[in-house]
């Protein structure tokens, strides 16, 4: 989904400044702070990336989840398997 913004210039006596906002729902979903720091990418004429230099803690602790949650698919996957294959896919009695 994209949402259309209006680039706006402020032309002063020895300058030019040139706005972009974000809208809300944007800024939300991107979880920006006051104050932070961000930097413009020209990838080409048509496309401008824009990258957080410090990656928010929460964008972080996603990414580790996804991580953590797609590895111990993965190993489970592995071991019924191989219990499969070896033909112990049959219920044992667990003793602890």
């Amino acid at each position: 989904m994209g949402y259309p913004t209006k680039i706006q210039l402020i032309k002063r006596k020895k300058s030019r400044q040139w706005y972009i906002n974000f809208p809300s729902a944007v800024a939300q979903a991107m979880e920006f702070v006051q104050s932070e720091i961000v930097e413009w990418i020209i990838e080409d004429r048509s496309q401008l990336v824009l990258r957080r230099r410090i990656p928010s803690a929460s964008a972080m602790k996603k990414k580790r989840q996804k991580a953590s949650s797609g590895s111990s698919t993965l190993s489970g996957n592995k071991q019924s398997l191989a219990s499969l294959k070896s033909g112990s896919g049959k219920r044992q009695k667990r003793t602890h």
